[in-house]
């Protein structure tokens, strides 16, 4: 049996497990945070929107120029998800066509449903900071989707799930940080909405940790070949 065959049996049994993991790991849609619950009610009165946007614009201006550069290329990093989602849904076990899709293309759709959140926060609170070109971060994230990126993997399930553990995490250890710069500067908001979106990437990270982890049992000697493999060509981010 060639290669390609042996880890499409492996996906394909794994599959079965599938929406189990999506129980333990993702959050359903009516319980899980969205982005209104940490920007100012533009459903209120005038007067109290434009108190909140007064106080996310004084605060902002306490945070100096390299924190924006982080947050930036943070809130970079989350609006490529078209790119991630694509990529994704063509790796080998993933089916999203026949019958409605199965176990691993359901996951693909919530997860990146998840993780759409993080950037549509993000991008409304930069452009209420007053702080930053929207301009110009809007022309680099339309200029990054356009042109995509190759994150190194080909159609291979083993390596996918390596590069989204290790970004996963990268992703988690970014947003934990900036929420901790911000709380330092007294901004509140702005740290819970990073440090929430570091609990997502968490998550999101051990679940993919253990799809590495269950495939090491079924077929240790082709995950580590796929592992060392990514490691030679490192992890890269859009950001």
């Amino acid at each position: 049996m060639s290669l390609k065959n042996v880890r499409l049996e492996v996906m394909n049994f794994l599959e079965k497990d599938v929406d189990a993991l999506m129980e333990k790991y993702l959050i359903p849609i009516d319980n899980i945070w969205q982005p209104t619950d940490f920007l100012p009610n533009s459903e209120t009165t005038d007067a109290a929107f434009f108190e909140e946007l007064r106080e996310i614009r004084a605060l902002a201006n306490e945070l100096p120029y390299d924190f924006w550069v982080v947050l930036v290329g943070d809130m970079i990093t989350e609006e490529a998800l078209p790119t991630y989602e694509s990529w994704l849904m063509d790796v080998e076990g993933v089916d999203q066509v026949n019958e409605g899709g199965n176990g691993w293309s359901k996951w693909v759709k919530q997860w990146t449903a998840e993780e759409n959140r993080h950037g549509d926060v993000l991008n409304k609170y930069l452009y209420l900071s007053g702080r930053v070109n929207m301009k110009e971060i809007e022309k680099t994230t339309h200029y990054l989707i356009a042109d995509g990126f190759d994150i190194g993997t080909d159609r291979d399930p083993y390596k996918n799930f390596v590069y989204t553990s290790f970004q996963e995490l990268a992703t988690y250890i970014s947003h934990n940080r900036v929420a901790k710069l911000a709380k330092d500067k007294g901004n509140k908001r702005l740290s819970k909405m990073c440090k929430i979106i570091s609990g997502d990437e968490m998550r999101h990270h051990l679940a993919y940790r253990e799809f590495v982890k269950t495939i090491l049992k079924y077929d240790p000697s082709e995950m580590m070949l796929a592992f060392e493999d990514m490691m030679r060509k490192k992890i890269f981010m859009s950001a």
